[in-house]
């Protein structure tokens, strides 16, 4: 959340904390009505950081003020816990009316039944501000299940002194590096500044703890898929040329450039920023809303700056898989056009911005993306605009079975391919032959 986005945050000091069961339980069930006939709405919101609780909560305000007959109870939760505990809600018929999630959930619940399809619910006017790759990541066989408010593209988070002291072109979104520029660059990047034989400087450092997702999603780039449909409908697993393009070039920048460390593979994107405001790393790829750390953290006079992700060339140029923020109701919410207006409210293009600016994430409404605040250039808001045409639906939406293959093929396999375990050709019979046999179980 990118993605975005979730597991960085969840790993962050002041998470919010943990929702327990019987918070959830406690709800009573969704919709619950007092006794003079008002309806209250139970939202379960995962903002975190106090900017983002602040604004979830202000506008919650707001709309109980001008709807005395349909109030909201705002519910804090977590992102750590929230996939098992919605599932025990479900089950137990004690979800809330409103949830906020991530794409990558909604496949799950719509199939399993827990969710509303909202297609009969949604204004004109939400529909027509979000684009339509933005839906396409919440759309599940025909219908939609969630809104899509916030979505996190992964960045270029580089040190300027450092580019500009080996004199390598500053990309734009209008003008990026190639894939095979950025390589170079990462070479020219690399120093030994003492000539001890060790690198004091990397070009690049890959943050690749969790390999799968920014592996795959960088591989729209390319024209990678990872997941297409096969003859018979069902999802088939691909890992060609386009979708290995950019593991072979992490792999090479590892094992035989050396313009990245080895010690990045086991690292989450906060391990690097320590080494980056060292001057060990130069650049570092992160995802949108690590800004607020290095802004927060960065020492007195350290100049950075945020760059846009290498192009691929062709039509596929900067596209990137993303699977954003969303906000669903329970299907067994006995409010829905209710919890459907209140999530239109929260998604008006004012407010969406206000929401994204608290979480240092873009918004998807098109007008919110015109917001002043949101196009600053200061912090690299601007460079996320920049990039926001180019993001697409990541291959894992709307795969069953996804989160298996991740588990118990897809990390390992990359994990090993990264620390030079063995080839591309390895790394695609493991993806492939093996999550074959978890996809066929799914889809029988």
């Amino acid at each position: 959340m990118t993605g975005a986005k979730r597991a960085p945050r969840a790993a962050l000091p002041g998470v919010a904390a943990i929702v327990s069961l019987s918070l959830l339980a406690g709800c009573g069930g969704p919709s619950p009505d007092t006794a003079d006939g008002e309806v209250t709405l139970e939202f379960l919101s995962l903002a975190w950081q106090k900017q983002s609780v602040d604004a979830n909560k202000r506008l919650v305000r707001q709309w109980n003020q001008a709807h005395p007959d349909v109030r909201v109870r705002y519910v804090q939760g977590s992102w750590t816990t929230v996939h098992d505990q919605l599932l025990t809600s479900f089950e137990g018929g004690e979800a809330p009316d409103i949830i906020h999630d991530d794409a990558t959930d909604l496949t799950d619940f719509a199939s399993g039944g827990y969710l509303t399809d909202l297609t009969p619910y949604l204004p004109e006017e939400l529909r027509a501000d979000i684009p339509r790759t933005a839906w396409q990541t919440t759309t599940y066989q025909g219908g939609v299940y969630g809104v899509p408010f916030l979505q996190e593209p992964r960045v270029l988070i580089a040190n300027i002194a450092l580019l500009r002291q080996a004199d390598v072109r500053i990309p734009t979104a209008r003008h990026p590096w190639t894939w095979a520029e950025f390589e170079t660059v990462s070479k020219e990047l690399t120093r030994d500044r003492n000539h001890d034989g060790r690198t004091d400087t990397y070009g690049v450092a890959w943050s690749l703890k969790e390999p799968v997702t920014q592996s795959m999603n960088l591989s729209l780039s390319t024209g990678g898929k990872v997941f297409v449909k096969g003859p018979d409908g069902k999802n088939r697993l691909r890992f060609g040329p386009a979708e290995s393009a950019v593991p072979r070039l992490i792999q090479r920048q590892v094992n035989e450039d050396r313009t990245a460390p080895t010690t990045g593979l086991g690292m989450a994107g906060a391990d690097t920023l320590p080494g980056f405001f060292a001057g060990r790393y130069a650049m570092l790829p992160l995802n949108f809303s690590y800004r607020q750390q290095v802004r927060q953290q960065a020492p007195d006079g350290f100049d950075w700056t945020v760059l846009p992700m290498p192009s691929g060339g062709g039509a596929d140029g900067l596209a990137q898989g993303v699977a954003p923020q969303t906000l669903s109701v329970a299907r067994d919410s006995g409010h829905k056009q209710a919890a459907v207006d209140f999530i239109a409210f929260l998604n008006r293009a004012d407010h969406q911005a206000d929401l994204a600016r608290g979480d240092w994430l873009l918004p998807t409404s098109a007008r919110a993306l015109k917001d002043p605040a949101i196009n600053a250039r200061r912090y690299g808001w601007k460079t996320g605009v920049d990039v926001a045409a180019a993001l697409r639906p990541s291959p894992a939406l709307g795969i069953r079975g996804y989160a298996e293959w991740k588990d118990k093929v897809a990390t390992p396999a990359y994990q090993q391919f990264y620390n030079g375990a063995f080839g591309v050709g390895e790394l695609r019979d493991r993806l492939v032959g093996d999550g074959r046999r978890i996809l066929d179980r799914y889809q029988r």
